[in-house]
Order: structure tokens, then sequence, then C-alpha cells
């Protein structure tokens, strides 16, 4: 690919928002990036790759954490930080990706090459991907999907300047229960592929 791309996905727990990424990154031939990047990481600064995973993506701790100016203690904030300065160098590198999470619409916010992406689903549809995916009841799995959402918005919103799923903050979002996962790729792969060409 001639032109940098970037492609940031955010989504919610249970809408297929992971996978969709994944697809695209796999038919435009991008590269992915998600809790991966943990690996590389953990390489570089000679750490456990499973004390990383433990604090990824969690909002931070204010009753087990302190923060003195820049300083802080909090291994979910350090995680945060590790991971957008690791954004930050494959973006400013000119290599052309795609990033699900990990606050990138907002990390690359003023980097051009930036789509950002928000999909989003029925709650119904999401209450049967999780339950089959998992084998867990409608109960249990409402309660996971509850848990991973709120984590999201308060990792998402302690560190970007906008609020989780508000549209406003992204280029487009989607609602991946009207089409399906498949029919959702498309429209987002076509949305990206026409914004690319008018700009």
């Amino acid at each position: 690919m001639e032109k940098q791309l970037i492609i940031s996905v955010s989504r919610e727990y249970g809408s297929a928002g992971h996978e969709i990424a994944e697809n695209i990154a796999k038919e435009m031939n991008l590269n992915f990036y998600d809790r991966n990047m943990l690996d590389e990481i953990a390489t570089k600064k000679n750490m456990q790759i499973e004390h990383l995973k433990k604090y990824d993506e969690k909002p931070r701790n204010i009753f087990n954490s302190r923060k003195v100016g820049s300083f802080t203690n909090s291994y979910e904030q350090i995680i945060a930080e590790m991971q957008f300065d690791y954004i930050r160098e494959k973006a400013d590198s000119g290599e052309s990706f795609v990033i699900v999470g990990r606050c990138a619409e907002t990390v690359l916010k003023e980097n051009k090459a930036l789509v950002s992406i928000f999909i989003l689903g029925d709650k119904d549809t999401k209450l049967k991907r999780i339950m089959d995916k998992f084998q867990l009841n409608a109960s249990d799995a409402a309660a996971k999907i509850r848990r991973h959402d709120r984590n999201r918005k308060q990792y998402h919103n302690h560190y970007s300047e906008g609020k989780w799923g508000d549209s406003r903050l992204y280029d487009m979002c989607i609602n991946s229960s009207r089409l399906g996962t498949e029919k959702t790729t498309a429209v987002v792969k076509h949305f990206i592929e026409e914004t690319i060409t008018a700009s």
C-alpha cells in the first residue's frame, strides 16, 4: 500500500467488532494489533506477558494506586501508556495497520492516515453471541457483557477527550446486528476505501 492507512476499531462487547477488525486487516493485507502487541512490549521491556495481560485495557484502580506529578504506581496506567507509545511508534514509522481498542482514535487523532470505526450491536444479538461462544446462560452472559463494557467505558473515558461510543468521536459507527458479521465487514471496508479515495 503506497499511502499509509491506520484503522482504529472500538467495539461493544459481543458486537463481533474484534472479528470484523481482523477480517478487514486480512482482506486489506494490513498488520493487525490487539492485545498481541503486549508480546512485543513484554519482550522489549523484559517483563512477564501474563503480568501485562492482567492489567490490559483495565480502568485504573483509584484505591490501590497513587500519582505524583507525571509519575504513577498504577499498573493499569503504566501498561496503557506503554501501549499508547507502541501505537504512536508504529504510526510514526509509516506502517499501515488495524488496531483494536487502546483509545487509538484519540492517541492518533492528529494522524491524517487514521480512519476510526465504532461497532455496536443489539442487546439480544450480543447476548446470543456471548452465550454461544462461552456456553453461558442468559444471566451470566448479560453480566459478562455489562462487566466488559463498563471496564472499556471507564478505561476509554479516563484516557480520551470524548466519551466511549459517542458518534462524534469516530468517522463511522455501525450496528453489526443489522447485517451480520460478513456484510458489516464489507460495508466498513467499502467506507474505508471510499475515505482513502476522497482524501
